[in-house]
């Protein structure tokens, strides 16, 4: 007697297979699905699968304050595209954020006071010879004027990096909090259709 249904135990099989894949994916170089890496900031009120209808297993999601390209962001994207297929990278920024909410003095003297003598704070606890050093600590908390040029610089700071290969695509996008909606850096449309044109 002939059996014309698949034996239940290959279903099984290939769940297991499925499930240890998951596990081992990094052991396995099983790269995310779409190969995407996403920057954005770690704002609660951004839905960023939703917005870019992503599922788990998509792709990396890396959220600091402001969606900033700092020196982790690059390790991290270094390491992802070089060595995990990751071949494109988006910057998602976004409206009201609190990175534009105080002034730099403000900023500058309540770190100053929480840190003491800033030359010699530690960055990275595990690199204590990475400091502020002569720079102004505003220029490491990276407080922004204008979110869409914000956003711009952030793509081209990946786009110019040597640590990123030239082949990786880099995109950005602003994120409306007041829409739910994304758009591209400088493309304000409730300006535009809001306004009188003469």
């Amino acid at each position: 007697m002939s059996h014309s249904h698949e034996d239940h135990h290959e279903h099984v099989d290939e769940s297991v297979a499925d499930r240890s894949d998951w596990a081992r994916r990094r052991r396995k170089d099983i790269p995310t699905d779409k190969n995407l890496l996403v920057i954005a900031c770690m704002d609660e009120r951004i839905p960023v699968e939703d917005v870019l209808g992503l599922e788990l297993g998509d792709a990396q999601i890396y959220r600091n304050a402001g969606g900033k390209v700092t020196d982790d962001v690059i390790r991290s994207a270094a390491l992802t595209t070089n060595f995990f297929d990751t071949d494109e990278i988006i910057v998602i920024n976004h409206t009201d954020c609190g990175m534009m909410s105080a002034p730099d003095d403000a900023v500058r003297e309540g770190l100053e006071a929480q840190a003491g003598d800033l030359e010699s704070a530690d960055l990275d606890p595990s690199l204590p010879e990475l400091t502020i050093g002569d720079a102004d600590l505003i220029d490491w908390v990276k407080m922004t004027d204008d979110i869409d040029a914000a956003c711009s610089a952030q793509v081209e700071y990946l786009r110019q990096s040597s640590f990123i290969p030239d082949d990786v695509t880099v995109s950005g996008y602003v994120y409306e909090v007041e829409s739910g909606e994304l758009r591209e850096p400088g493309d304000r449309i409730a300006a535009e259709i809001s306004e009188r044109q003469v």
